[in-house]
C-alpha cells in the first residue's frame, strides 16, 4: 500500500500550467508548483512521452519559481506485518519510487528524498532519487522511473518526504514528477524484501 497522499498530483486544484498555492496532502515550503495535465500541450509531457505506463491525468511541475519544495510527513503503521514490532526487529524494508524528468535538453529537474525518523523526529536513514538529467532522458521531454529500497531502521516511526523542483534556466521550472510512492514490505529470510 502506498503511504503517500496525492503522490500522483490528481487531487486538488490545478490542471493548467498556472501555479497553485496549495497541494492536497503536501505542505508547500518554497515556491509554487503547478499540477499540469498530460494533454495540456505547449511542450509539457504528453500521454505518448516517456512516463508511467499507468499514469493519471496530471503530474507535478515546479511552476515558475526558481526552486519549489513540497513536504509530506508520513506516519509508519503501528500494527500488522510492517508495524512497529516488525520494524524494531529489523524485519521491514521500504521502497521509495518516483517518475522524475524534465523538458527537452534543459537541465531543470526534480528530486525526491525520504528521511526516516524516530518518534522524536531524529533522522535515522535517508534515500534520495533524482534529479534525472537531460542526458539520461536522451534530450527528450518526459519522466523516468527511479527507485530505492532499504531496511527501515529500528525505532523509525515516520518518514519525511521532500519533493524539490529546481530551475536551471529559462522562466518556467520544468522539473517534473509523478507516481510518488513509499511502500513497506516484510523482509524475507536473509534480510531482503
Amino acid at each position: 500500500m502506498n503511504l503517500v497522499v496525492n503522490g500522483d498530483a490528481e487531487t486538488g486544484p490545478g490542471g493548467t500550467a498556472e501555479p497553485v498555492g496549495t497541494v492536497h496532502g503536501w505542505r508547500l515550503t518554497q515556491g509554487a508548483p503547478a499540477l499540469v495535465r498530460y494533454d495540456l500541450g505547449g511542450g509539457y509531457p504528453a500521454p505518448g512521452d516517456p512516463g508511467p505506463a499507468r499514469r493519471g491525468s496530471r503530474f507535478f511541475t515546479g511552476g515558475n519559481s526558481a526552486r519549489t519544495a513540497l513536504v509530506q510527513d508520513v506516519d509508519l503503521p503501528r500494527h500488522g506485518a510492517t508495524g512497529r514490532a516488525a520494524v524494531d526487529a529489523g524485519r521491514v524494508h521500504y521502497t521509495l519510487t518516483a517518475w522524475l524528468g524534465g523538458y527537452a535538453a534543459q537541465q531543470d529537474g526534480a528530486r525526491l528524498s525520504a528521511e526516516l525518523r524516530d518518534a522524536h523526529g531524529t533522522p535515522l536513514a535517508l534515500s534520495v532519487l533524482g534529479p534525472v538529467t537531460a542526458e539520461e532522458r536522451g534530450g527528450r521531454t518526459g519522466l523516468l522511473e527511479r527507485a530505492a529500497t532499504a531496511a527501515v531502521p529500528p525505532g523509525a516511526r515516520s518518514a519525511r518526504l521532500l519533493l524539490t523542483f529546481t530551475r536551471a534556466g529559462g522562466t518556467a521550472n520544468d522539473g517534473y514528477a509523478d507516481a510518488v510512492t513509499l511502500t513497506l514490505s516484510r523482509a524475507r529470510r536473509g534480510g531482503r524484501p
